[in-house]
C-alpha cells in the first residue's frame, strides 16, 4: 500500500524554511522557556489513571490535590523524567465526552525512554493486553485509560531517528 501523501513533494519548501528561519546551533539564542512544567489531560477515573501511568507505565505520582479553578476536582501529577510533568484533571459533573484526535489539536505525547526501559515497559503493555502499534523500532503507540494517544520513544531527548532537533 502507497504511503499516504506519497505523491507530494515539499523538500523546497522545507529547505527554504529552513534557510529563511533556521540558525546553526552555535547561532541560536537561548530560549526563554525552563522546560515544560506539566501537560495538562483528563481523567475520567483517577484510580484508573493512577494505575495505568504509575503501575503500568512507572511513572510515579508526585502529588494529588484539589484543581483551584473548579471544587471537587482532583489535579494530580507524574512524574516524566528531567523535570517534567504530566498532569491529570478530573471534572466530575461536566460530561466532557471522551478524547479526540483532532486536526489543530493534540496528537500524542512522546515520552523518551532509555531502550532497556523501552523493552520493559513493552512487554509489561503486552501483558495487560495493551495494543501496541510499532514504528521504526524506535516508538510504540497506545491509548492511556482515557484514549489520550501516547508513545514511547527510544530516541534520546533532543533527537529524533538519528537527527538531532534539539
Amino acid at each position: 500500500m502507497p504511503r499516504h501523501g506519497a505523491d507530494i513533494d515539499r523538500r523546497s519548501e522545507w529547505d527554504e524554511l529552513r534557510a529563511r528561519h533556521l540558525a546553526p546551533p552555535e547561532d541560536r539564542p537561548e530560549s526563554s522557556a525552563r522546560g515544560v512544567h506539566h501537560l495538562g489531560l483528563l481523567s475520567s477515573d483517577v484510580e484508573r489513571t493512577i494505575a495505568f501511568y504509575q503501575d503500568l507505565l512507572e511513572f510515579p505520582l508526585t502529588e494529588l490535590f484539589e484543581n483551584r479553578d473548579y471544587q471537587g476536582s482532583t489535579h494530580f501529577f507524574f512524574d516524566i523524567g528531567n523535570g517534567n510533568l504530566l498532569a491529570f484533571f478530573d471534572f466530575p459533573g461536566l460530561d466532557l465526552g471522551d478524547y479526540a484526535e483532532v486536526l489543530g489539536g493534540m496528537h500524542h505525547l512522546a515520552i523518551s525512554v532509555e531502550p532497556e526501559r523501552w523493552q520493559h515497559l513493552r512487554a509489561k503493555l503486552e501483558a495487560a493486553g495493551v495494543p501496541l502499534q510499532h514504528m521504526s523500532g524506535q516508538s510504540l503507540y497506545f491509548t492511556g485509560p482515557d484514549g489520550e494517544r501516547l508513545e514511547l520513544i527510544r530516541d534520546p531527548l533532543g533527537e529524533m531517528y538519528g537527527t538531532a532537533v534539539l
